[in-house]
């Protein structure tokens, strides 16, 4: 599941920012943390990224022949976004993108080019908004998922896992996800097998490289040969 509704502060920051970036490549995985309201709430809530973080969307970096880089997503329809429109969707404060860049282990990067090129053919492909699989329709995690199956020769790469809509504290439906089902007439699909971009962000199949601004909840684990 993820989040594709408008922000609540969606300020541009100065593109310079990206000078003080790690250098992306292609097959880099992109997560978000996005300030949407409710929606993005109620996925954070049942959800669980790495290091605690609460991020809420995700796509596939994307570098052309003309070496300009984009972010393949499913934020509306499954879109091609320019990076700097990208890290300018949401920002902090101080005017720094919520954003934690992952990249595929040494031993997975052949795969790199091939979800890349997965992604480009589900260009235009609608919105999930159900988060329901196989109907041909994409959510943000849902794409990534697709993207790397068919790279990995049709063989699932992240792995799928039963969905809850539940309050983890209190164990009933969240009052948001009541409402957001009911206005499609749809069921709730409690246990459904799916994904998210908690779950691909603590995959033991990528490394994450960089923090870029301040993702909620995200603690930074120190490494021994760090000083």
């Amino acid at each position: 599941m993820c989040c594709h509704h408008k922000q609540r502060n969606g300020a541009a920051f100065g593109n310079n920012y990206l000078n003080d970036t790690i250098l992306l490549r292609n097959g880099d995985i992109i997560f978000q943390d996005l300030d949407c309201g409710e929606l993005c709430d109620a996925i954070e809530q049942v959800t669980q990224g790495i290091n605690g973080a609460k991020l809420s969307h995700v796509g596939i970096v994307m570098i052309d022949s003309l070496h300009r880089t984009f972010v393949i997503e499913a934020y509306g329809d499954v879109k091609k976004t320019p990076i700097t429109a990208f890290l300018n969707r949401i920002k902090t404060a101080d005017g720094k993108p919520k954003v934690l860049v992952g990249r595929l282990k040494p031993m997975f990067q052949s795969l790199a080019d091939k979800a890349v090129r997965a992604a480009q053919s589900f260009i235009g492909m609608p919105y999930d908004d159900a988060f329901l699989p196989d109907n041909q329709k994409y959510y943000c995690s849902e794409l990534m998922y697709d993207c790397f199956k068919k790279a990995n020769n049709d063989n699932a790469f992240f792995s799928l896992q039963p969905m809850t809509f539940k309050d983890p504290t209190t164990h009933q439906y969240l009052k948001t996800w009541v409402d957001y089902y009911h206005k499609m007439n749809l069921q709730i699909p409690e246990n459904v097998a799916g994904i998210n971009p908690g779950v691909i962000s603590r995959s033991n199949k990528i490394d994450i490289l960089k923090l870029w601004g301040d993702v909620s909840g995200y603690k930074k684990v120190i490494q021994k040969n760090e000083s």
